[in-house]
């Protein structure tokens, strides 16, 4: 079992960058491929990163390729989202979520813990 807390969000104007950081509880923090999402009222949680166990592959969703970078620390139990070029539309809760037993996939009923999120405002 792991624990996550997501911290970082922020108002920032657009054209901006932010750093989330989730840290995670538990010994086995290797084992779980970690997702970062994003929601907005009304609609699904979208996945818009993703990282293997080991940190080698990596996922990123199309309307964020080139702009997000996702890295882990397995040693510090630390993952993050390094976001650039902020767009309005890129306002959300972001929330981290970990799976165990395979790798990233961009189904988030497929992820078994979750964070509390954190609030990501971009202003025009």
């Amino acid at each position: 079992q792991v624990s996550l807390v997501e911290s970082g969000g922020g108002l920032v104007q657009a054209g901006g960058s932010l750093r989330l950081s989730c840290a995670a509880s538990g010994r086995t923090f290797s084992s779980y491929a970690m997702g970062w999402f994003r929601q907005t009222p009304g609609n699904e949680r979208e996945l818009v990163a993703g990282i293997s166990r080991n940190g080698i592959s990596t996922y990123y969703g199309d309307s964020v390729k080139g702009r997000f970078t996702v890295s882990r620390d397995n040693a510090k139990n630390m993952v993050y989202l390094q976001m650039t070029s902020l767009k309005p539309e890129d306002t959300a809760v972001y929330l981290c979520a970990a799976r165990a037993g395979g790798d990233f996939v961009t189904t988030a009923a497929r992820y078994a813990y979750w964070g509390q999120g954190t609030q990501v405002t971009v202003s025009a």
